[in-house]
């Protein structure tokens, strides 16, 4: 069922929707597709954002050019079936690349074309992750990952920190209860 036979969404859906749609960042969408094509070396297609990714096969050509042979079978053509399979193949190789699962988007959200930016979202999190692999020299798209900071601290320094009550832990200078009063007093009745 495409998305442009559904109802149109009404009262909290709609809101919803709405929400979702103003999410959408037009230039960090064409940095998406831009991003796509160098890594590729292939011209995307022109259309919309949602369009040309909507049938997985760029999606598919992109996880294989950052890691030949993680989706083995492109389908090009068939019905909604095949053409969803190539969306699943692809996040399933974005999980084997490095990605989070939580950092990447449902099938049904680009089909349908009903969250958008959580596509986007996921490029980024596919470019932060490409970052990470070290053998991976193109184009950089998505936030720098973080580096590890480790520390060393010696013994003297770790029993210095053991006699400190850190604020997190509260304190209680100047603190009793004595005259609060919450409420109504009890009274009792003999």
């Amino acid at each position: 069922m495409s998305s442009d036979s559904r109802a149109k969404p009404a009262g909290i859906a709609r809101d919803i929707a709405n929400k979702i749609a103003g999410k959408r960042d037009a230039e960090l969408e064409q940095a998406a597709l831009d991003w796509i094509g160098a890594v590729t070396g292939q011209a995307v297609p022109s259309g919309a954002f949602e369009d040309v990714l909507r049938d997985g096969v760029v999606l598919c050509n992109l996880i294989n050019a950052l890691k030949p042979g993680s989706v083995k079978k492109v389908n090009k053509s068939g019905g909604a079936f095949l053409l969803m399979a190539n969306l699943e193949q692809f996040t399933q190789a974005c999980v084997d690349y490095g990605c989070r699962k939580e950092d990447l988007f449902q099938s049904v959200d680009l089909w349908e074309k009903r969250n958008i930016p959580a596509v986007t979202n996921a490029l980024q999190a596919l470019g932060t992750c490409c970052q990470r692999h070290p053998e991976y020299k193109g184009p950089i798209f998505g936030p720098k990952p973080a580096e590890k900071n480790v520390r060393q601290f010696t013994d003297e320094q770790m029993r210095a920190g053991q006699t400190i009550i850190g604020l997190q832990m509260g304190s209680n200078q100047g603190a009793s209860q004595s005259g609060m009063n919450i409420g109504n007093t009890r009274h009792i009745v003999d």
